[in-house]
Order: C-alpha cells, then structure tokens, then sequence
C-alpha cells in the first residue's frame, strides 16, 4: 500500500465496483446489506464500550426537539429496532448508568458525554460511509431510498397485525 502523507491509496481508491449481474433485491439482500453496515458500526461502537442499541437510543434523544421521558424514548427506538419495550427500558438505564442520558425531571437528556460519544462515533463512521455510499448514481440512490421506504412500511404493517 503506497502512503502519500498521511492519506494511504487505499482510503482515497474509488469504491469497489458493483457485481457484474446484481441480484434483485429480496428480504435477504437488504439484510446482508444491512448486517454489513451494521458490522462496521458496531466495530466502531464497541472501540468506544458502546452497543447499537445504546447508539440508536442515543440518537434518539441527542435528535429530539425537546427534551424525552422514558416512554417516549422507547416509543422511538422500538420504531427503529423492534426490540421490546423492556429491553429497550434496560438500554436506557444502561445509558444513564454511564452517564451518556441524565434525568432530568421526568425527561431523559443527553449528556456531554453523550453528545461527545455520538459525534466521536459520526465522525469515525463517516468517511467509511462516503467510501460504501460514494460513486452510487444519484438516480440509484433515490430508487432504493422509495423500495426501502415502501418495505419499511409494510413490513411495520404487517409486524402490527401480528402484534395486534
């Protein structure tokens, strides 16, 4: 691998082309999709002692308008990871038990800490993404974003008849 300055020719090389003959999106192509952005997220997380579902309520609260209570915390991260509200409940405490949420009143907030571990994670996360994402037509992008939009949306649906 060549180095020039502190920039190696691996991290500015053009994203790896895409397979020849793309498979068409199923359930389990948008999984290992998922699985392997995940992978590098949690890699990252875990460098920093903390877990995805700690990330997802974390950003929760740091991208709320206002400040959250317990349940409404839950409410938005159970959107996001389906997981169990009490589960959820242990993450928050999780949370609170290394000072990244502090309550406040009835609401949870976000501490320095916390704001400092999510940007700390954006930022080492972030030229990774420009490398996995960089080079996808614009036209691509919008495409997969109303696929994916439409699954999410009736994959909830279905999840809520089941748990009806």
């Amino acid at each position: 691998m060549t180095t020039t300055g502190s920039t190696t020719a691996a991290s500015t090389a053009a994203p790896a082309p895409a397979p020849a003959s793309a498979p068409a999106a199923t359930a389990r192509e948008l999984g290992l999709a998922h699985y392997a952005a995940r992978g590098v997220l949690e890699y990252v997380l875990a460098r920093h002692g903390a877990t995805f579902a700690q990330q997802i309520a974390l950003r929760a609260a740091i991208n709320a308008d206002a400040p959250q209570t317990p349940d409404e915390l839950v409410a938005q991260v159970q959107g996001s990871l389906k997981a169990d509200p009490a589960a959820i409940r242990a993450v928050l405490d999780e949370l609170r038990a290394k000072e990244l949420l502090v309550a406040d009143g009835e609401h949870l907030r976000p501490t320095e800490a916390g704001r400092e571990l999510f940007a700390a994670v954006a930022a080492e996360t972030a030229p990774i993404s420009a490398r996995v994402w960089g080079g996808i037509p614009a036209e691509d992008l919008a495409a997969a974003g109303r696929v994916l939009a439409l699954v999410t949306a009736r994959a909830d649906a279905e999840l809520a008849a089941l748990t009806a």
